[in-house]
């Protein structure tokens, strides 16, 4: 059965609900620990996925946390697609916009999504779930807002603006998905030119150019997606 939507609402808001029968946990131990919160929730949600990674995140992970049962989590929170939302919002909480300025656009888009970027690297992998969700969040839509509103500050058009910041977006949670999900066992990226030149002459463009293809750091290639997403902005509004 669907939660109620003021249930939904008070998750969203990461507000207590008044007079809420699974605020407090149940049993002998009743009265004398903190009742549960979404704010409780979401915070031991991101301690586990700080110590352990999203994959280690369940409903049942958390609710052992807090010794409780995952029925007493369902009175605050939906269900795990409204937990990953509040993840997502909280740290996009976080994240300090500036006032949108035409003249330095560009740098303070950087900056933002440099930001996000941070923020995402503390808690591997849950930025699969901004990938896995619409969000709906006020502090990721105060995000994304900030972000829309800073490249129209710029001049663009709203249509290329729109779809930019959806790519940067994919983009920023693409590449703090890939760094969580590295192999830590694989070769060293400064084995890899030597790989690449033992690799047969049917390869002949990876054989030649393999220090390009490895060379720089994962934030210099960060950097450098960002400049190609920005530049293409202004080419495609010209």
């Amino acid at each position: 059965m669907a939660s109620p939507p003021q249930r939904r609402r008070a998750a969203r808001h990461q507000q207590p609900l008044a007079e809420d029968p699974g605020a407090a946990r149940r049993g002998a131990s009743a009265g004398r620990k903190q009742p549960i919160t979404v704010d409780a929730i979401v915070e031991t949600a991101l301690g586990i996925v700080e110590r352990e990674g999203y994959a280690a995140l369940t409903m049942r992970r958390v609710a052992a946390a807090l010794e409780t049962g995952p029925a007493s989590l369902y009175a605050h929170v939906v269900n795990k697609e409204d937990l990953d939302d509040l993840l997502v919002g909280r740290l996009c909480a976080e994240i300090e916009l500036p006032e949108a300025d035409p003249r330095i656009w560009r740098t303070q888009l950087i900056e933002v999504c440099n930001r996000l970027r941070d923020r995402y690297q503390r808690y591997p992998g849950v930025s699969l779930a901004a990938l896995a969700v619409v969000p709906t969040n006020l502090e990721t839509l105060r995000v994304s807002e900030g972000m829309l509103a800073i490249v129209l500050a710029g001049g663009i058009d709203p249509r290329t603006a729109a779809w930019a910041i959806d790519a940067l977006f994919l983009y920023i949670n693409a590449f703090c998905l890939e760094n969580a999900l590295i192999d830590r066992s694989a070769p060293d990226r400064d084995e890899l030119p030597q790989r690449f030149a033992a690799l047969p002459d049917s390869l002949p463009n990876t054989k030649r150019y393999a220090a390009e293809l490895t060379a720089g750091t994962a934030e210099d290639r960060f950097a450098f997606t960002l400049d190609l997403i920005l530049d293409g902005i202004a080419v495609h509004h010209h």
